[in-house]
């Protein structure tokens, strides 16, 4: 692939094509599918991988890295997609477990950006072609492709899957997908295609989801009805039926030990993954040992992430209810601190009463962070809304994320915990800032 070469005019960094995808559509989200298709169509970048899409409002980068964790211990060639990253673009877009280089980015967004002509793509939609341009000329065995927002109507889904699975159903982008379960549910659902299995992980799925799935003629496997899982404090099983809806042969996989990543979700995450391996195993065969060595080995920074040394720092890019309510949970589930400390910073488009009210018993302290940009949340307008949802314990105001985090490590006891979340920017700011101080 030349395209680079043909066009002097084009960005040279990886820096300056970011900035110039930013500068040039001043909606970041544009939901739809015409524009993008007509560009895929144009770059002609073919792929003979197996494809899976992942979809939900939470748990979809932990179920990505799982796949992409068992996948490569199994031998195959595989590409992950995932957004957004915590500190590098290079992190959405991985090949054999590897973030590409600049090169390969840079190669791509050109490919793109001669094939687009003068239709007008978003930052994610410019990059979610580049991605798959990448995928298409590193011959992988599997392309793991995570939605952004939504499905039906998301940059991802103009690519065919042989698998979908959607993690979760809750509440979260609602000025978008709609403002009730059932509505976001049909969104989700968009990414199932007639004919191919189709896993939701969340137990109680939409009934718009389960119909859309019957409409359409998608084999849909559901968490609870048709497979799930069950374990003890040292290891865990999965089961499944033959087919879904329960019907068939009763399967069991034991003796597992727990996967890498913390908190008590994971197992429903663990086990969708597990339902989509299965469902493939005719094209993707996977031993047991294969699974055991993935789950043991997957890492995804910023879920749940417990940094080691004291004070236990935890990170987490919980934004909505649900994802606050599962880190109360696993919270609740570390042991005794004496007294927590949060950093929190949230963008104003999310549902802030909703996120401190389920965290609220689990803080002592708020160190609270403005964000930036027209969707940042100013400290001081966060600090009445967390009030107003009942937080307890003192609150101070900082100008930016690493501010709150150095202010609650000068008085924190080395017996107590921080924990920082709220958004990915918010985790973004925490752990670059330690990374820094570690290697100063």
């Amino acid at each position: 692939m030349s395209a680079e070469h043909d066009r002097p005019d084009l960005p040279d960094s990886l820096g300056a094509w970011l900035a110039l995808l930013e500068q040039r559509h001043g909606q970041r989200i544009e939901l739809g599918l015409e524009r993008v298709a007509a560009v895929r169509d144009r770059m002609a970048a073919e792929s003979d991988a197996v494809l899976i899409t992942v979809g939900g409002t939470n748990g979809k980068g932990s179920c990505c890295a799982m796949l992409e964790s068992i996948l490569l211990a199994a031998g195959y060639r595989v590409g992950c997609y995932t957004s957004p990253h915590l500190l590098r673009y290079n992190e959405r877009v991985r090949v054999d477990g590897h973030e590409v280089d600049d090169g390969a980015l840079l190669r791509a967004f050109a490919a793109v950006e001669v094939a687009r002509g003068d239709t007008v793509l978003t930052y994610f939609e410019h990059g979610t072609l580049a991605a798959w341009q990448v995928f298409a000329d590193a011959a992988l065995d599997v392309v793991i492709l995570e939605v952004g927002l939504g499905g039906r109507l998301d940059a991802v889904n103009v690519f065919e899957p042989d698998c979908a699975l959607v993690t979760s159903i809750a509440m979260d982008h609602m000025d978008y997908l709609g403002d009730t379960r059932e509505a976001i549910g049909f969104e989700k659902a968009g990414i199932f295609r007639a004919g191919r299995p189709a896993v939701c992980g969340d137990p109680q799925p939409p009934v718009t989801l389960v119909e859309h799935a019957a409409e359409i003629g998608a084999a849909l496997w559901i968490s609870g009805r048709d497979f799930g899982f069950g374990g003890d404090r040292q290891q865990w099983g999965y089961w499944r039926y033959a087919e879904p809806p329960a019907q068939g042969a009763l399967v069991k996989r034991g003796g597992m030990a727990y996967p890498a990543l913390r908190g008590a979700n994971q197992l429903l995450n663990a086990a969708a993954v597990m339902t989509v391996l299965e469902t493939l195993r005719d094209r993707l065969p996977v031993s047991m040992q294969h699974v055991r060595q993935g789950l043991m080995l997957v890492d995804v920074p910023g879920r749940f992430q417990v940094l080691a040394g004291r004070p236990a720092i935890v990170l987490d890019v919980a934004h909505n209810p649900q994802a606050a309510g599962v880190l109360a949970d696993n919270l609740g589930n570390m042991g005794f601190y004496p007294e927590t400390w949060a950093v929190l910073g949230m963008l104003n488009d999310k549902d802030v009463e909703g996120v401190v009210s389920l965290m609220a018993g689990r803080v002592d302290h708020w160190r609270l962070a403005s964000l930036p940009g027209g969707r940042g949340l100013s400290a001081e307008a966060l600090a009445a809304r967390v009030r107003a949802a009942g937080g307890k314990g003192d609150i101070a105001c900082y100008g930016s994320p690493i501010e709150a985090l150095t202010a609650a490590q000068g008085e924190v006891g080395d017996d107590d915990r921080i924990v920082v979340f709220g958004s990915f920017l918010t985790v973004a700011d925490a752990l670059a800032a330690l990374k820094a101080a570690r290697r100063a």
